[in-house]
């Protein structure tokens, strides 16, 4: 018990480090991948379709929209800042053989028109998810879905919360239960 209290005081101040360093930096968001078990969970529960458009704001190396495509056949737009990443999505998607089916923009999330989407997938801080919220109310039509991992949006109740049963084992001996948060958009 005193190990794993450890353990989760180490982790809250990690997490503490990031969200502080960030603060002065708000745009600098860090590229943490998703393990793909989540993806698949976070696609399942979006319920993804062939017709389905979805965008993943700091999309990273592009797994998201690259595992929507190939395993759902649906469109999808990564929205990324760093140029490395965006490179390596793309060869990413080339690879898995769906490249026609994505594309990845060198954008600012915060100012990306989110219209043609009908589900927003994201793993961003929590402050992003706060300031994302007009950007939602504005752009997305009902029937669409935001999918988030790990972080929810400030006063906004989640229509579904899932915990993965399975913790990720990190270096060190450290474990992370993931979390999933899903809101169908209703009319304003």
């Amino acid at each position: 018990m005193k190990e794993k209290l450890s353990l989760l005081v180490v982790f809250v101040w990690l997490l503490a480090f990031v969200v502080e360093a960030t603060a002065d930096f708000p745009e600098e968001i860090p590229f943490v991948p998703t393990p793909i078990e989540v993806v698949d969970k976070m696609l399942e529960m979006a319920q993804i379709q062939k017709n389905d458009v979805v965008y993943d704001l700091g999309s990273g190396d592009g797994r998201v929209v690259i595992r929507a495509a190939k395993k759902y056949g649906a469109r999808g737009v990564g929205i990324e800042m760093d140029q490395t990443l965006l490179d390596k999505a793309r060869k990413s998607a080339e690879v898995e053989g769906v490249s026609h089916l994505v594309e990845f923009r060198a954008e600012d999330a915060l100012k990306t028109d989110l219209s043609p989407a009908t589900v927003v997938t994201l793993y961003m801080l929590p402050w992003f998810n706060e300031t994302m919220k007009p950007n939602f109310r504005n752009y997305l039509k009902p029937g669409s879905r935001i999918v988030a991992h790990d972080f929810g949006i400030e006063g906004w109740t989640p229509d579904k919360t899932e915990k993965l049963p399975e913790p990720e084992k990190k270096a060190g001996g450290y474990v992370h239960y993931h979390t999933i948060f899903l809101w169908n958009v209703r009319e304003n």
